[in-house]
């Protein structure tokens, strides 16, 4: 699956918007398109990102995003991203989603999330970021989480 065209250009497309918006590389950049699909998916943090439907769906996750939600790559892909959230906690993710819409990305946002087996856990200083296509046009939001905790039931 790492060289299938779609999966190469979508790597290829959060790394460009993430240098874009962040100013630095998302992995890096002396990889090329086929490489950096093995190193984003074996990366140490989590990179997940939603397109851009009226209730987006997760349509990425790395091996550290599927391990923390614990799902299949086939079961996170078909997921509307809102329901990652507590239904308590889906309009605070709805803010976060309308301030990176406004600016671009975000370095840190802190929220709770949940796996698949209703296993919370809290993600601290994560960078949400916009994703756009070869165009500039509008391609979706990604994340990128590098600390997360476990919380108590």
């Amino acid at each position: 699956m790492n060289d299938h065209p779609w999966l190469i250009r979508h790597v290829s497309l959060l790394r460009a918007s993430y240098l874009h918006w962040v100013g630095s590389h998302l992995i890096a950049h002396s990889l090329d398109d086929k490489m950096a699909v093995d190193a984003l998916d074996w990366a140490s943090f989590a990179v997940v990102s939603h397109n851009t439907a009226s209730d987006p769906v997760f349509n990425y996750a790395n091996r550290t995003a599927l391990q923390l939600f614990e799902m299949s790559w086939t079961q996170f892909t078909a997921l509307p991203s809102r329901l990652s959230a507590e239904p308590m906690l889906q309009e605070e993710r709805e803010r976060l989603l309308q301030r990176v819409a406004e600016r671009g990305f975000i370095e840190d946002y802190s929220g709770v999330r949940i796996s698949a087996s209703g296993r919370r856990f809290i993600i601290r200083n994560a960078t949400v970021w916009n994703l756009q296509d070869e165009q500039g046009r509008p391609y979706g939001q990604a994340a990128l989480l590098r600390e997360w905790q476990p919380l108590d039931h």
